[in-house]
């Protein structure tokens, strides 16, 4: 009695120390980041999109509205659930650069512990019981970047990696998988598509004694719980069940679309290469192999999904920029994949010597690279936070210090701006201002739009819309280097003038 009962007390200490170290170790593999960044400049966020979460959550949580611009309605935010997040934190008085900091250091702990009970799921006679799995998402560059950024990114990659966990448990919840899936659309709306994978295994895998169309329709019942108020909560505030990014975001890069659908994916495929994800593809070579013969329709189908999301960025917003930050998310389930595939290739009883020396060399290097590209990462998100507090930051207190409360301001880059500034905006990229969609790529039709507006000032850089800028002197340039050595601009202020119709 007393030895059956101290194996389970010894097995939760021990869970509970790893879960600890696990905690302990994401949250220095972040701090790094955020101490690089103090080091290069100070500390912020590397992302001016970050500032738009910011702001609504400040509207909301200081003022009860759902807006970017005070007192008018706004579907701006494409992640409703990580702007609730953050209102919490102006509610309860704390930092928002704090709190939005310790959300992301969860993201990322969570993406570990989820990977980790993925990959336990689905090779479950892999050799070792160190969670190597999880140490390497916690120090994997892309993803402690995404933790830190102050978007909602790093927690996504993780419930992502929570949703294909409870697919791949073999006593299923089809109800709780589907009203997961559909509680994610609140935090990015790109959550729909794990109904693909969740239909898939439902349809494929005779494990559970209920029949494919119940098991389809408790997962439907599931998401639909929390889809349909998603559509709701959008179609109340804009009158679209989309918020304006969806439209604002494929308007702004559909000149991206001339390149062929194969050049733009291979592009974004290759994304999660930068750094120790390329010492796994033998993995997610194996895991591709492995689930066709044993037909793991729960590995298939996680490998599909990484297809087919990258596959429709490909073809909607083939974007690379920023380190891939709309791909992120997804770069999880391919580490996952591919480690998981290496921990089945390690377990082959491959003959000589050489098979030791080849396993030992893997390790090392993927050690090393890991790190060294951690460190890559770190000054990158210095670099990032430099940029965007020497440009959009400053600008923004400038804007402030220097024009009227009642001027209007037309930028493209509202986030920084609309949080320090406390004027009125009109947003160039069209995400709070849908009406400017049309325009985006019309620098006269813009210029029309802005004297019909009334516009007073126009903040931009000079080269993303050079002849609204052709001829104008600057009554405010930033002067940091961060941008230009980046291989940027500096951004610049200009009084704007009724343009000269004909």
């Amino acid at each position: 009695m007393t030895q059956s009962a101290g194996k389970p007390e010894k097995l939760i200490r021990n869970q509970t120390l790893v879960l600890a170290l696990l905690a302990a170790a994401c949250l220095i593999s972040a701090a790094g980041y955020i101490l690089a960044s103090r080091l290069v400049y100070k500390t912020g966020f590397p992302l001016d999109d970050a500032w738009i979460h910011q702001t609504f959550a400040r509207n909301l949580g200081l003022y009860g509205e759902w807006s970017f611009l005070r007192g008018i309605p706004a579907a701006g935010s494409t992640s409703p659930l990580w702007t609730f997040l953050l209102a919490a934190g102006y509610m309860l008085g704390l930092s928002p650069y704090g709190w939005a900091m310790a959300l992301g250091m969860c993201g990322l702990f969570l993406t570990a512990w989820a990977g980790q009970a993925f990959v336990s799921e689905i090779q479950v006679d892999a050799p070792g019981r160190w969670p190597w799995v999880a140490a390497f998402l916690g120090f994997e560059w892309h993803l402690v970047w995404a933790a830190v950024s102050g978007m909602e990114t790093g927690v996504y990659g993780g419930l992502i990696l929570v949703c294909f966990y409870l697919l791949a448990r073999k006593r299923k919840h089809w109800l709780v998988i589907g009203l997961m899936a559909g509680g994610m659309v609140w935090v990015r709306p790109d959550a729909i598509t794990l109904l693909g994978p969740i239909l898939f295994v439902a349809a494929l895998e005779k494990t559970s004694d209920l029949p494919t169309w119940k098991k389809a329709a408790f997962a439907l019942a599931g998401f639909s719980l929390a889809f349909v108020p998603y559509l709701g909560f959008n179609l109340s505030i804009s009158g679209s069940i989309w918020p304006n990014t969806f439209y604002a975001k494929q308007a702004e890069y559909a000149v991206l679309y001339q390149t062929p659908l194969i050049l733009r994916f291979l592009n974004l495929a290759r994304l999660p290469l930068v750094g120790a994800g390329v010492l796994l593809l033998p993995g997610f070579a194996a895991s591709a192999y492995q689930s066709v013969k044993q037909r793991n329709f729960i590995l298939m189908s996680a490998i599909l999904w990484w297809l087919g999301y990258t596959g429709i960025y490909a073809a909607r917003l083939p974007v690379t920029y920023q380190h891939g930050r709309y791909l992120i998310p997804a770069m999880c389930v391919y580490f996952v994949i591919g480690a998981a595939g290496m921990l089945s290739l390690a377990g082959l009883n491959l003959p000589g010597k050489w098979a030791w020396g080849l396993k030992t060399l893997w390790k090392l290097s993927f050690a090393g690279v890991l790190l060294v590209f951690w460190g890559v990462g770190a000054n990158a998100y210095g670099e990032d936070v430099a940029i965007i507090e020497t440009e959009m930051v400053d600008t923004a207190h400038w804007l402030n210090e220097n024009t009227q409360p009642g001027d209007l301001i037309a930028v493209h880059d509202i986030g920084a701006i609309g949080y320090f500034s406390e004027r009125s905006l009109v947003d160039l990229a069209g995400l709070v201002s849908p009406e400017v969609v049309p325009y985006i790529r019309d620098e006269d039709g813009l210029a029309v739009f802005m004297d019909e507006r009334g516009v007073d000032y126009l903040v931009t850089f000079p080269g993303w819309y050079p002849r609204l800028s052709e001829g104008r002197m600057p009554v405010y340039r930033s002067d940091a280097q961060f941008a230009p050595n980046a291989g940027g601009e500096n951004m610049a202020v200009y009084r704007w003038e009724i343009h000269q119709k004909k």
